[in-house]
């Protein structure tokens, strides 16, 4: 495979997912990714895409995140895992698919409008 890479995204964090045959090594910005994403609720994120297709310990992955928080560049980084196996392994497809992890999350921040101070919320109404 020549260095393909695979991209997830997920509110404003953008992942780009490089999959290769080894021996299950995971990277997020050059550290194990266990020292980046902190949270378990993040790692079993990230872990997930491999569980459901049973290729835990197949690959060693490399991802380089971008923007956002931690919990959107976690999500992303899971699309993109998830993106890189479909293609990997199609007969995986199924699996991947049911699980919903090949859906990209399209919600993003609603944007601030004028005459407002947030996005929503409005400024008491005065009639006097």
């Amino acid at each position: 495979m020549d260095n393909q890479s695979f991209i997830g995204r997920r509110k404003t964090s953008t992942a780009r997912v490089y999959v290769q045959p080894g021996k299950g090594e995971i990277t997020v910005n050059n550290k194990p990714f266990e020292t980046y994403f902190v949270l378990p609720s993040q790692q079993n994120t990230i872990n997930l895409p491999m569980e459901v297709t049973e290729t835990t310990g197949k690959y060693d992955i490399k991802i380089t995140v971008r923007g956002g928080g931690s919990t959107g560049q976690a999500d992303a980084a899971q699309l993109g895992i998830a993106r890189a196996l479909n293609t990997l392994e199609p007969e995986t497809h199924g699996v991947l698919k049911s699980n919903d992890l090949l859906t990209r999350d399209d919600r993003m921040v609603e944007r601030k409008k004028y005459g407002q101070p947030k996005a929503r919320k409005k400024f008491q109404f005065s009639k006097r």
